[in-house]
C-alpha cells in the first residue's frame, strides 16, 4: 500500500533526530503529510527496531510502520566532522526534531543556538521529560517515569485500584508526540505569515498532566476549589465493559431516555424514572450506582441482542474489538526486505492532500550518499567519509 501522493506539507524539510516512540511519531506523521523526513539514526540502532518481533534484525513491527516516509542518514555526532555535516544538512531543513536532553544538544553543537546561525527561520522543536528551565531537565524520562509524574499513574488509586498503576500503552509517548506535530505545524503557519522561525519546547511531563487535568481537573479547577479533583464518572471502578451473556459489551448510557429504555428493556421497571439519573449532574454524582445496575440487566442477553436493541434506540454502544482483530483488518504492502506486512494507515482524511505512505522504512544508514549528495557532497567525499568512520555505509535493500 505504498502509494505516491504529495500530501499538505510537499516541500518541507524535517531533520529528526529523535529516538524511541514519541519524537519517531511526530516525524511519521509530518512524513505521512507529505514532509521529506531525514533522520540521523545512532549506529547501534534505535530502539525502536528491536520493540518486539520483525522480520528483519533491524526492523521490528513496531519500525515497520513507526519509521515509514523517511530517508536515514547513519552519522557519527560525536565526531567534529559529523557535527559540520549536521549542519551543512540542517542549513536545507525547515524543521528540527529532536528529543535529546538539553546538556547532550549543547555538547553535540546542536542546540537551537547552533542551528539558527546556519537556518535562521527553522523551526526547532526541543522534547524531553522535564522543562529545560527545571532542575530535572538533563533527567532521563520515559513513557513509564512520565506516567508516574504526571499524576497518570495516581487514577488507579483513585478508580478503587488499591496501588497507582501504569496504563498498558504507552500514552505519554503518544499524546507528547501528537503535540510535537501541532505545535510544529502551527510554527510553520506561524513562519508562513511572518517569515520567522522559533524554538518550540514540549515537555513530556507538562503535556500529560495538561492532558489528564482537562476532566481531573474538575471541582478542583474553581478557586478556592469546589471539591477535590477528579471527574468522578471516569473514576467509579463501575466504569468498565460489561459481560453479557455470550461475550463483552460496553453500553454507554448518556441521557435519561437511554436510561429509562435499558432499565424498561432490561426488566428493571423499578428503576425507570428514578431520580437518581434525572439530570446530567445526577447522573454524574451516582455513576457507580447506575453502571452496577447496568452492569446487572446486560448479563441476561447476548452482545449481538444488545447491540441491536442499542442501535435501534441511539444508545452508544460498542463489543469488545480484540488486538487480533485490529491487526487483521489493516492492509498490507511489500517491503523491499521485510516481505509483506501490515500498514497501519493515516487515520485523517483529507479531501485534497491525502496522507500516505510513500517510502518504507528504512535500514539503518541506507541513505547515506543520496541525501549527502543533494546538500552538494561529492561521490568521492562520501567515500571519505565513510572510510573515517564518520558515516557507516548504508545497509542494502538486499542484504
Amino acid at each position: 500500500m505504498v502509494v505516491e501522493n504529495p500530501g499538505s506539507l510537499e516541500g518541507i524539510r524535517v531533520l529528526d533526530l529523535t529516538s524511541v516512540v514519541m519524537g519517531p511519531l511526530a516525524t511519521a506523521i509530518l512524513g505521512d503529510l507529505g514532509a521529506d523526513v531525514i533522520t540521523v539514526e545512532s549506529r547501534r540502532g534505535d530502539i525502536n527496531r528491536f520493540m518486539g518481533a520483525g522480520p528483519h534484525p533491524h526492523l521490528s513491527g513496531v519500525s515497520l510502520n513507526l519509521l515509514r516516509n523517511k530517508r536515514n542518514l547513519d552519522l557519527d555526532l560525536k565526531s567534529e566532522t559529523g557535527r559540520e555535516v549536521l549542519l551543512r544538512l540542517a542549513a536545507t531543513c525547515d524543521v528540527f526534531v529532536t528529543n535529546i536532553r538539553p546538556g547532550a544538544l549543547a555538547r553535540l553543537g546542536a542546540a537551537y543556538s547552533d542551528i539558527a546561525l546556519v537556518r535562521p527561520d527553522v523551526i526547532y522543536c526541543q522534547a524531553h521529560g522535564w522543562p529545560s528551565d527545571s532542575d530535572r531537565a538533563d533527567e532521563p524520562a520515559y513513557d513509564d517515569i512520565i506516567q508516574a509524574a504526571s499524576g497518570l499513574a495516581d487514577l488507579a488509586v483513585r478508580a478503587g485500584g488499591e496501588a497507582p498503576g501504569l496504563m498498558p500503552t504507552i500514552v505519554a509517548d503518544k499524546v507528547s508526540g501528537l503535540t510535537i506535530v501541532y505545535a510544529v505545524l502551527a510554527a510553520l503557519f506561524h513562519r508562513e505569515r511572518t517569515g520567522q522561525g522559533q524554538r518550540i519546547e514540549v515537555p513530556m511531563v507538562d503535556v500529560v498532566s495538561a492532558f489528564l487535568l482537562v476532566e481531573h481537573g474538575a471541582g478542583a479547577i474553581p478557586q478556592p476549589p469546589a471539591a477535590p479533583p477528579g471527574y468522578k464518572r471516569i473514576l467509579t471502578p463501575e466504569r468498565r465493559p460489561q459481560r453479557t451473556r455470550d461475550g463483552w459489551i460496553n453500553v454507554l448510557p448518556y441521557d435519561r431516555e437511554h436510561y429509562d429504555t435499558l432499565f424498561t428493556v432490561g426488566g428493571r421497571p423499578d428503576l425507570v424514572g428514578d431520580p437518581r439519573y434525572a439530570t446530567g449532574r445526577d447522573r454524574i454524582a451516582n455513576s457507580d450506582f447506575l453502571y452496577g445496575r447496568l452492569r446487572e440487566i446486560i448479563a441476561d442477553r447476548t452482545t449481538a441482542e444488545w447491540l441491536e436493541i442499542c442501535n435501534r434506540h441511539s444508545i452508544p454502544a460498542a463489543a469488545i474489538g480484540r488486538l487480533e482483530d485490529l491487526v487483521d483488518a489493516l492492509p498490507e504492502a511489500e517491503h523491499p526486505v521485510a516481505g509483506r506486512y501490515k500498514v497501519i494507515p493515516p487515520p485523517i482524511r483529507f479531501g485534497r492532500t491525502p496522507a500516505s505512505v510513500r517510502r518504507p522504512a528504512p535500514l539503518i544508514g541506507e541513505h547515506n550518499r543520496e541525501v549527502l549528495a543533494e546538500i552538494g557532497f561529492t561521490d568521492e567525499e562520501i567515500t571519505k567519509l565513510t572510510e573515517q568512520g564518520v558515516l557507516r555505509e548504508g545497509r542494502r535493500r538486499h542484504g
